[in-house]
């Protein structure tokens, strides 16, 4: 369950479209690969919340990519990306998971989270859905040089997300499913835990139907499966193929948990901290 610390990177199609580009493939400063891109992420964080967040204490540096694996209980999670696209809330798979009592973890990227305030709040008033921090402006982590800089993209997400629910978030997944010491440690150094996954649903794949959604993640489903769909744009069939998830998953057998409830025995992540 838990990855020793390594410069590693899930190659997979999922985590906002993730990448296979060394950490040193032409991306500025900041981890953004244009200056449109760099641009729009320094407006956004300037323009982020100036309340403070309490400080988490530190936690073990370590990267969680499943649950038990003798145990048929799976985690449903949604990224909510910051890209430089206007990020647009599929209401539909929030809908879905209500209508089905399904629990799932929400990573919210913080510029998605300011952007999207009252969604943010109804999110954190359902008791289904556990927050979790996606960095501010959705950079290439490994690629940033400045030790503050990384820190500062989860610190300011804490901060946006403490100012709008009123819940700190306990867990953290990097953008593009690119992580590494660096980045690992600065998340524990902040409280938080690097959770990624093991079944990428490949929803942001624009040649991904419901049809193939719904047999990528039934065909590779097992115990402990920590499953990465996204929550910020409408063009995903992702909320077109829940219903159908959801239920064979069920009828298979599986409980569906958030990451805290499915990491309950050997962390205490459930829900994160709250006022």
């Amino acid at each position: 369950m838990r990855a020793p610390l390594a410069a590693l990177m899930l190659l997979t199609v999922a985590g906002c479209r993730a990448t296979t580009a060394p950490p040193d493939a032409g991306y500025l400063p900041n981890g953004h690969a244009s200056a449109e891109a760099s641009e729009l992420a320094e407006r956004r964080l300037a323009a982020a919340t100036t309340q403070l967040a309490p400080k988490l204490a530190p936690v073990e540096p370590e990267l969680i990519a499943h649950g038990p694996r003798n145990v048929k209980r799976v985690a449903l999670t949604f990224d909510a990306c910051t890209t430089r696209d206007v990020s647009q809330y599929d209401e539909r798979i929030t809908r879905e998971l209500i209508a089905a009592n399904a629990p799932a973890t929400i990573f919210l990227g913080g510029g998605w989270a300011k952007e999207e305030a009252a969604h943010v709040q109804q999110l954190a008033a359902n008791p289904l859905f556990e927050l979790g921090n996606h960095t501010y402006t959705h950079p290439h982590l490994r690629a940033i040089a400045s030790p503050t800089r990384l820190r500062e993209e989860l610190t300011r997400t804490q901060d946006e997300i403490w100012t709008l629910t009123g819940k700190l978030p306990r867990l953290f997944r990097p953008p593009y499913g690119e992580y590494n010491d660096k980045v690992i440690g600065a998340a524990a150094e902040a409280g938080l835990t690097t959770v990624e996954y093991d079944l990428p649903s490949g929803d942001p794949d624009p040649t991904f139907t419901r049809e193939r959604l719904i047999k990528q993640v039934l065909g590779h489903a097992k115990p402990g499966a920590i499953i990465v769909m996204h929550v910020n744009h409408l063009r995903f069939h992702t909320a077109e193929a829940l219903p159908e998830i959801i239920g064979s998953l069920r009828d298979g057998g599986y409980e569906l948990v958030t990451v805290g409830e499915l990491l309950r025995e050997t962390h205490e992540l459930d829900g994160g901290v709250g006022r």
